[in-house]
C-alpha cells in the first residue's frame, strides 16, 4: 500500500516548512546592540604604541569624564574601553527649565558625534593585565599595559657523571 498525498495539503506542508526570504533576512540580522557596538568601534580612533616595557594606547574621548569612561579586561585577554558621550547638559539649569530650552531648540547644525564610545584589543600574551594603568586628561584617555619581562634563560645544570 502507497501512502500518497493530495496536492494541496503537499503545497501547504512545503510552505510551512519553508521559511520566507524576509524572514529569513531577520532572523539573521545583526542585533540593534551589535550595530551600535560596530559602529561604535568605527567611529572611536586609537593609536596604540609599544614600548619596551609597555603598550600604550591612547583615544580620544570628547567630552567624558574619567568617570564616564570603563576600562575592562574581558576574556583574560581583551581590553575593553567604553564610554558614552550625551548631548550637551548644563548642570546649573533646573530640570524644568532645561527641558523647556530643549523643546525650543532647533539643531542648525550637529557634526560633535554623540552616543556610544567603544574599542575593544586583543592583548599579547607578554602583556601584564594585573598593572594596568589608565589617565584621562583634557578628552583624551592613555591606557598603559606593561609588559611582563621576558623570562631569565636558565644556565645549563651540570650534572656529574660518577664512575661505576
Amino acid at each position: 500500500m502507497e501512502f500518497t498525498f493530495d496536492q494541496p495539503l503537499l503545497s501547504t506542508v512545503q510552505s510551512l516548512l519553508s521559511v520566507p526570504d524576509e524572514m529569513e533576512k531577520l532572523l539573521n540580522a545583526p542585533t540593534r546592540s551589535y550595530v551600535q557596538d560596530t559602529k561604535a568601534m568605527a567611529y572611536t580612533p586609537a593609536d596604540v604604541k609599544e614600548y619596551p616595557s609597555s603598550f600604550v594606547f591612547v583615544l580620544d574621548m570628547p567630552g567624558l569624564k574619567a568617570e564616564d569612561i570603563k576600562v575592562q579586561i574581558e576574556n583574560g585577554n581583551v581590553l575593553s574601553i567604553s564610554g558614552e558621550r550625551k548631548r550637551d547638559e548644563h548642570p546649573r539649569q533646573k530640570e524644568k527649565e532645561k527641558e523647556k530650552e530643549e523643546a525650543e531648540a532647533k539643531y542648525l547644525r550637529m557634526e560633535r558625534r554623540v552616543g556610544k564610545l567603544m574599542r575593544k584589543f586583543t592583548l599579547p600574551e607578554n602583556a601584564n593585565a594585573d598593572a594596568i594603568s589608565a589617565v584621562c586628561q583634557d578628552g583624551v584617555l592613555t591606557v598603559t599595559v606593561p609588559k611582563v619581562p621576558p623570562p631569565e634563560p636558565k644556565k645549563p645544570k651540570t650534572i656529574e657523571v660518577k664512575v661505576a
